[in-house]
C-alpha cells in the first residue's frame, strides 16, 4: 500500500511539473509565434469555405510575420472588426501603403 502513494506522489508531482512548463510555453507560443483559426461565413470564397455556411476552414496564422510588418499583397490577414471589439474578421490583402484603390481594385503607386 505504502508503495502505490508513493507512486501516485511521484505522478501527481511529474505532472505538476510538466503542467507549469507547458502552459506558459503553450501560452506564449500561441501568442506571439502562430495559432490555429477557424474561418466561417461567406466572406473569403472561394478561396476559403468554399462550402458556405455549412462547413467551416481552419488556418494557421502567423503572428510572426505580422509582428515583423512583413505584410504582403495577396496576403491573408486576421484582425479585430472596428464595428465589434469581440469579433476577429479575415480579410486579403488587396493594396499597401501609398496604393489608390478603386471599385476593389489596385490602379497606381503614389
Amino acid at each position: 500500500m505504502a508503495q502505490s502513494q508513493g507512486w501516485v506522489k511521484r505522478y501527481i508531482k511529474a505532472f505538476c511539473k510538466g503542467f507549469f512548463v507547458a502552459v506558459p510555453v503553450a501560452v506564449t507560443f500561441l501568442d506571439r509565434v502562430a495559432c490555429v483559426a477557424r474561418v466561417e461565413g461567406a466572406s473569403m470564397q472561394p478561396s476559403l469555405n468554399p462550402g458556405g455556411s455549412q462547413s467551416s476552414d481552419v488556418v494557421l496564422l502567423n503572428h510572426w510575420k505580422v509582428r515583423n510588418f512583413e505584410v504582403h499583397r495577396g496576403d491573408i490577414v486576421s484582425l479585430v472588426s472596428p464595428k465589434n471589439p469581440e469579433q476577429k474578421i479575415i480579410k486579403r490583402v488587396i493594396a499597401l501603403e501609398g496604393d489608390i484603390v478603386r471599385d476593389g481594385r489596385k490602379l497606381k503607386r503614389i
